[in-house]
């Protein structure tokens, strides 16, 4: 038994198909460390997306915010660890859930700094929704807090990239026109000297590999889920 193993605490469902990766990487992940028949410890608490988009695109950051931090004490009450929020654009109220709780929220855009400072990379370029392009919660952080320096799409590209996430890939339809022109964002970008790309959004590694791209691609869902299973597994 591995009584060190804490229990992942998840905040789903933005959407439930970038979810449903999180589950399977941290898992994989756990059985690749410890072997046999080892899984994670998680709780998971999933939101209606349809809710959220709405508060999100309506500008209701305020009313968003409660519904995160009562998800987030749902899961703490059922007995999680620490905290997990599956989604890049929410940790746009990242301190306020967590300043709502007693166990800690792990980052994701600390998570996927720390492993684009592991590389030794200084220059990315970002692609997530327009809010955590544009908005300083995600960028900010990474600049501010760990130095490197973060650029984003131009404004046309940045409404392409946003409405494919939204109208395409969290209803879970991948369209080869939009992984085209999401390979010409992520060009340009590079253009522009990115030295990797970020894959600021849950969504996107539906729709883009490595293969796809000629610098390394940091996947948020893959880089936060594999955190998680650390973190579980850290004897502190």
């Amino acid at each position: 038994m591995n009584e060190y193993m804490k229990t992942i605490g998840l905040i789903g469902g933005m959407s439930w198909e970038s979810s449903a990766e999180y589950y399977r990487i941290i898992n994989e992940t756990m059985k690749e460390k410890l072997g046999g028949l080892h899984s994670a410890k998680c709780i998971m608490y999933s939101v209606d997306f349809e809710e959220i988009e709405k508060l999100q695109h309506a500008g209701k950051w305020k009313e968003a915010t409660e519904v995160m931090i009562d998800a987030a004490k749902r899961v703490e009450k059922g007995g999680a660890d620490f905290i997990v929020i599956c989604t890049n654009t929410m940790h746009k109220m990242a301190d306020e859930v967590q300043s709502s709780i007693t166990i800690p929220l792990l980052h994701i855009a600390d998570a996927t700094a720390e492993k684009i400072r592991s590389k030794g990379l200084k220059k990315v370029g970002l692609l997530g929704t327009k809010f955590t392009m544009e908005e300083d919660f995600y960028k900010g952080r990474l600049s501010n807090t760990f130095g490197l320096d973060v650029i984003i799409p131009e404004e046309d590209e940045r409404e392409i990239a946003h409405d494919i996430i939204y109208k395409e890939l969290c209803l879970g339809e991948i369209k080869k026109s939009s992984k085209k022109k999401f390979k010409k964002i992520i060009e340009n970008l590079v253009s522009r000297g990115a030295e990797g790309i970020i894959l600021g959004c849950t969504e996107i590694p539906l729709l883009i590999k490595q293969e796809d791209c000629s610098v390394p691609l940091f996947d948020t869902t893959e880089i936060h889920a594999r955190s998680a299973v650390e973190s579980s597994l850290a004897r502190s």
